[in-house]
C-alpha cells in the first residue's frame, strides 16, 4: 500500500502542476471515493481510492511501458541539444511519466526501441549478467561468409580498444558479390557493438535494424516513429515470467 498525496498523483498523471491540480480541487470537480475532496494535499492510496475528475475515472499506473519504431536521425535519450530524441517523439500523455530508453540505438539506426519508467525493469534488460538477446537485422558492403560466423561465434575483438566481445550468432540471410543482409544477434550493447565488429572483420554496416529484443519482436504494423504500449503478454515475455512458467 503506496499512500499518496491527491495533487501528486493528478500532477504525475497529467492533470498540470501542483498548482493546477489545487485549483481543480477548490473547483469542487475532483472526487475520491464519489465524495468532493476538499484539500489538495489529502492522503490516499490510488491503488484502491477511486479518484475522478470531471466525472470521468481516472486511471492510475505507476509505470509505463512503450514499443517504438525508432526512425533515422532521431537520438535515444531524454534530452539533446542538438538533435530530436525518442521522447519527443512521445504525446503529452504519454510523456508526462518521464520515460527514458532502455539501452540505445544508434542515432542512424531503426527498429526496436523500449522506452519505461520502470528502474527494475531497465537495470533486468541491460545489465550484462542477464544476457537478454538483441537482434539485428543488417546490410553489409561486402560479401559476409562461413569464417566471418566462426568468428562471430568465437567473439570478435574490437579493433579500436582491444575489447573481446561475447560470442555472438551471425546467419547469412543473403550474400552476393555486392554485399550481404544477415541476421545477428547479440547480449551486450556496447557503443556501436554490431557496427564495430564487422568493421575488425574489414566491412561495414550500411544499414542496421533492431528486430528483436528480449523476446519481444518488433511490431510491424508500427511505421518508424510510431509507438505502442506493451500487451501484459509482452510484459511477461520482458519480466521472464513466460518462459519460468512454460519451464515448470
Amino acid at each position: 500500500m503506496a499512500i499518496e498525496r491527491l495533487d501528486k498523483v493528478l500532477a504525475n498523471l497529467g492533470y498540470g502542476t501542483r498548482k493546477e491540480v489545487k485549483a481543480l480541487v477548490k473547483s469542487k470537480v475532483v472526487e475520491v471515493d464519489g465524495v468532493v475532496a476538499k484539500s489538495s494535499d489529502m492522503k490516499l492510496d490510488p491503488e484502491v481510492s477511486v479518484i475522478t475528475v470531471d466525472g470521468e475515472e481516472v486511471r492510475y499506473r505507476k509505470y509505463i511501458y512503450l514499443m517504438m519504431n525508432k526512425p533515422d536521425g532521431v537520438v535515444s535519450a531524454t534530452y539533446d541539444k542538438f538533435d530530436e530524441t525518442v521522447v519527443d517523439l512521445l504525446y503529452d500523455e504519454d510523456a508526462v511519466f518521464s520515460p527514458f530508453p532502455v539501452g540505445r540505438l544508434d542515432k542512424d539506426t531503426v527498429g526496436l526501441l523500449l522506452l519505461t519508467n520502470d528502474g527494475d525493469l531497465n537495470h533486468r534488460l541491460i545489465s550484462p549478467k542477464y544476457k537478454v538477446d538483441k537482434v539485428y537485422y543488417a546490410e553489409i558492403d561486402k560479401p559476409v561468409d562461413e569464417k566471418d560466423v566462426a568468428a562471430f561465434e568465437r567473439g570478435i575483438t574490437l579493433q579500436d580498444d582491444g575489447y573481446k566481445c561475447l560470442p555472438a550468432k551471425l546467419e547469412i540471410l543473403k550474400a552476393t558479390e555486392d554485399g550481404s543482409e544477415v541476421k545477428v544477434t547479440i547480449v551486450e550493447g556496447k557503443f556501436h557493438q554490431v557496427k564495430r565488429m564487422f568493421e575488425a572483420r574489414g566491412k561495414k554496416v550500411v544499414y542496421l535494424r533492431r528486430i528483436e529484443f528480449g523476446g519481444l519482436h518488433l511490431d510491424e504494423e508500427l511505421e518508424e516513429g510510431e509507438y505502442r504500449e506493451l500487451t501484459d503478454e509482452e510484459l511477461k515475455v520482458l519480466r521472464g515470467e513466460k518462459l519460468q512458467n512454460e519451464s515448470l
